[in-house]
């Protein structure tokens, strides 16, 4: 273990790791139960996409852990999931065989950019306040989730404000999306989930403060014996009959290769007409992919140490794939080519890997046990079932308390510097999306400059991002 991740060289040892997996397996396994339900809405078979979402997820985190040696874990990202569902398929009409070609499509682009200067170029030019910013930004982005797992918010929506989409939009299970009319307010407790969810963040928080050593996973192992003893799990209907591997074995045939037969690549470029909106869409999944991941990575790693400004520096400066950063970026568009063959949309570094970093992961070995973790899941999901959402939610509110320290480092008494900082890290939590975040920030950064007179030291990439951006922004305006 000691020669292959370089434990002492990174701080850490095989117990901290394995815990600091498992801390991260379980803030993110939710994605083994959500990502069939929102992609099986398209036709999918659920139980094939099930063991496709763990065929993406262990072939980037195995990349990552063997490659790049890093405490990252992959799995389809939320939003990515959602736009293949209800934009690509619903609203555009493409079939789910094309979207598949269209993630794969996005995955090999991702794989070009990594392995040329662009990326370099792209990493090396994001201003140090946006960087901070995004650290923190993410921060507020994991603290947000948290409180929303934690079921801690509830929302009003207007009469007549929002629209229901999906497969069976009459059903219960059908999505909603409202407007700005949506108005966040505190839950009442007088429930016992939520008071659950309460108590699961003053023992996380009471872990933490008094700095007791694996503190973050005794944390979980506390909430799941109260979810136990409240009634909110309950062990007698663990449905272990539910899992049945056989039958997803059988469906995952039925998606396994589809994006690169006639019903995926040979279908999406069969009619020229609608070439550009393939092209936008495609360019719209890249965006995604490539500023998730690098947010995630600079936004994380510089916090924990993982990846210093000298690693960043090396990795703007080097050619081929050298760095961790490098490594790190490149087993990630693997992932999503891997899962796009396999039959699930992208697959992106998961912003729960923090977790597990707080928890003290530091290299690969980390990662290997979220692998394993993913891997052996197939056979044994009802178990799952046991670890509370209030648990993991508590966990996520925590780290994203400490990573939103990153702020301090921005100037906030000077407003050039300021606004776009605002936008990047607010914007990103508020908005649910690190990308939009990120370009937020891009095209404050930009506006500052040009109002400042200094539009010459703007870079041209940052001037092709922009534009990238606004593209992107009025491509799904109009999709």
């Amino acid at each position: 273990m000691e020669q292959l991740f370089k434990l002492k060289e990174n701080g850490t040892d095989v117990r901290t790791e394995v815990m600091a997996g498992l801390t991260t397996f379980f803030a993110m396994s939710y994605i083994l139960f959500v990502n069939p339900q929102i992609l099986s809405q398209t036709g999918m078979p659920a139980q094939g996409v099930f063991l496709a979402t763990i065929i993406g997820t262990v072939a980037g985190t195995l990349m990552m852990a063997f490659y790049a040696n890093i405490p990252y874990a992959q799995a389809p990202g939320m939003g990515l999931n959602a736009f293949f569902t209800y934009t690509v398929v619903f609203s555009l009409g493409y079939t789910w065989q094309e979207a598949l070609a269209m993630v794969f499509l996005c995955g090999i682009i991702s794989i070009i950019i990594t392995l040329t200067n662009i990326r370099k170029t792209i990493i090396n030019e994001i201003p140090q306040a946006l960087q901070h910013a995004i650290g923190g930004g993410i921060g507020i982005f994991l603290a947000y989730i948290g409180l929303k797992n934690a079921g801690l918010l509830k929302f009003t929506i207007d009469p007549g404000n929002y629209i229901v989409v999906g497969k069976g939009a009459q059903e219960a299970k059908a999505t909603i999306v409202s407007n700005a009319s949506a108005v966040p307010g505190l839950i009442d407790f007088n429930n016992v989930p939520a008071i659950l969810a309460l108590l699961a963040i003053i023992i996380t928080a009471f872990f933490l403060i008094r700095q007791i050593k694996g503190g973050i996973i005794l944390s979980m192992l506390a909430t799941t014996v109260l979810a136990i003893l409240l009634g909110v799990v309950n062990l007698s209907q663990i449905d272990f009959a539910a899992n049945n591997p056989v039958a997803a074995f059988k469906d995952l045939g039925h998606i396994f290769g589809v994006a690169l037969g006639s019903q995926g690549l040979g279908s999406l470029f069969s009619n020229p007409a609608r070439l550009p909106e393939v092209l936008m869409t495609i360019l719209a999944f890249a965006l995604t992919d490539i500023f998730d991941n690098i947010g995630t990575l600079i936004g994380t790693g510089r916090k924990a140490g993982i990846f210093n400004l000298e690693d960043e520096q090396s990795a703007s400066q080097s050619s081929g794939l050298k760095t961790k950063m490098d490594k790190a970026l490149f087993s990630d568009m693997v992932g999503t080519t891997v899962g796009a063959i396999a039959g699930t949309s992208n697959v992106t570094t998961y912003v729960e890997s923090a977790a597990g970093i707080g928890a003290g992961g530091r290299t690969g070995l980390t990662a290997l046990v979220v692998a394993i973790l993913f891997a052996v899941s197939s056979l044994f999901s009802p178990l799952l079932a046991i670890i509370p959402t209030q648990a993991t939610a508590a966990i996520l509110i925590m780290v994203g308390i400490m990573m939103i320290s990153s702020l301090k480092d921005v100037n906030w008494g000077q407003m050039d510097e300021a606004i776009p900082a605002f936008f990047a890290s607010v914007f990103m939590g508020l908005s649910y999306s690190i990308t939009h975040g990120i370009a937020a920030g891009f095209l404050f950064y930009t506006l500052a400059k040009l109002f400042k007179g200094q539009a010459k030291e703007v870079h041209p990439i940052i001037w092709i991002l922009d534009a990238l951006f606004i593209l992107n922004f009025a491509s799904l305006a109009l999709l």
